[in-house]
């Protein structure tokens, strides 16, 4: 596409980005140690209410290191809803277990009811723990997954999670800036209300640090149990000695840096995000057969990524080819991620009443979606869509 086209999800530099970072070029305090990734951290526990938050390299490795923490354990099985972004699946297979796929519900989450029911109809409770009926495997985590910044709703799945001995892992990874507004969880923000959560900071997330990523715990142990592991799990650092196999995944100083400043401007972003989506939501609606995807009432919601739904019977142009036409004009869009049990390799997984999801991905298109995105931007994208 062309350097002038109108991208998917840019991210924001306009702070103190520069400044910040001058100051790590400047001491020489570029890797993983420095004032800014302890100052990150607290500030992002600050902001989300997390009692602990651990800078990673990634929201992979976050995940991955999470996952470990909360127990998953080779050859075990996680729940996970198929329509993500592949990274928590992987990260499950990283901890040698096996992915349990279910469907989606209308905000493109996991579908909590089905899962319920699943772990209910399909699950059995012996010797404390869980374990899948067909499988005879335990059932040791479940990974609900906050796409598009969109708040999976999980009071009834923690209460059952909890008497079922599974651990809530929360990818948090598209969602900070999300709070919930009712319920149970009234306040708090995602990726708090698990055992662990994670978020990402990758280039085209609502803050970036480049890449990067958080785990968020409550627990004091685990907080500094993960810290070990994601620097190599020293043991005595000044003799080399690792009683456990570590990962080099402690986030740079520089990225932290570049975090620091671009947590600064979340407010801004987040305002922008919403005037994004209210322009969507107030213009889409008048075109035949779109629709833009509506996001839960009971959050307060960070917009990160808008989704267009198409009814092609009514408007004309299916997904594939309305893609065509706005890359044609200097648009990016995408289209929703395959679904992750129709993937190579996790074609022989278990999956559970699928359906939902299918027709998510068929029918629905990304919109740009940057804080920077003009208003001239935004009206190209709708005059377009308009044909």
């Amino acid at each position: 596409m062309p350097e002038n086209s109108i991208q998917l999800s840019d991210p924001k530099i306009s702070g103190n980005e520069w400044k910040y970072v001058k100051e790590c070029l400047d001491s020489n305090w570029v890797s993983s140690a420095g004032k800014y990734v302890d100052l990150f951290e607290e500030k992002i526990a600050d902001y989300t209410g997390a009692k602990h938050a651990i800078a990673c390299v990634n929201g992979t490795s976050a995940l991955q290191v999470s996952l470990r923490l909360a127990g998953v354990k080779p050859g075990d099985e996680v729940i996970v809803p198929t329509l993500t972004f592949i990274a928590p699946v992987n990260a499950i297979r990283y901890n040698g277990a096996e992915p349990i796929f279910m469907d989606a519900d209308n905000y493109y989450n996991l579908d909590i009811k089905k899962t319920i029911l699943y772990i209910i109809n399909e699950t059995v409770l012996k010797d404390g723990y869980t374990y899948n009926k067909n499988s005879d495997k335990r059932i040791s985590a479940i990974v609900p997954v906050h796409v598009w910044g969109n708040a999976v709703w999980l009071d009834k799945l923690v209460m059952l999670c909890d008497e079922r001995n599974i651990a809530i892992v929360e990818d948090a990874c598209e969602s900070l800036g999300t709070f919930y507004n009712a319920g149970k969880y009234k306040g708090k923000h995602t990726g708090t209300i698990g055992k662990l959560g994670c978020l990402s900071f990758n280039g085209n997330k609502i803050i970036t640090t480049g890449g990067g990523g958080m785990i968020l715990t409550g627990d004091e142990s685990l907080s500094e149990k993960a810290k070990y592991l994601t620097t190599q799990a020293k043991d005595d650092p000044i003799r080399y000695v690792h009683n456990e196999i570590g990962y080099n995944f402690r986030l740079t100083n520089i990225q932290a840096a570049l975090g620091v400043a671009q947590l600064e401007q979340l407010p801004g972003i987040l305002k922008r995000k919403k005037e994004i989506y209210d322009f969507y939501q107030s213009t889409i609606e008048n075109i035949a057969g779109l629709s833009l995807s509506k996001v839960p009432d009971y959050a307060h919601n960070n917009h990160w990524l808008n989704l267009l739904q198409i009814d092609s019977k009514v408007y004309n142009e299916d997904r594939e080819v309305l893609m065509k036409r706005l890359e044609e004009n200097g648009i990016q869009t995408r289209p929703v991620w395959k679904l992750n049990h129709e993937q190579k390799p996790y074609k022989g997984c278990q999956y559970y009443k699928v359906e939902k999801a299918k027709k998510l991905v068929d029918n629905s298109l990304c919109l740009p979606s940057s804080s920077n995105l003009s208003n001239e931007n935004l009206n190209k994208i709708v005059s377009v869509l308009n044909g």
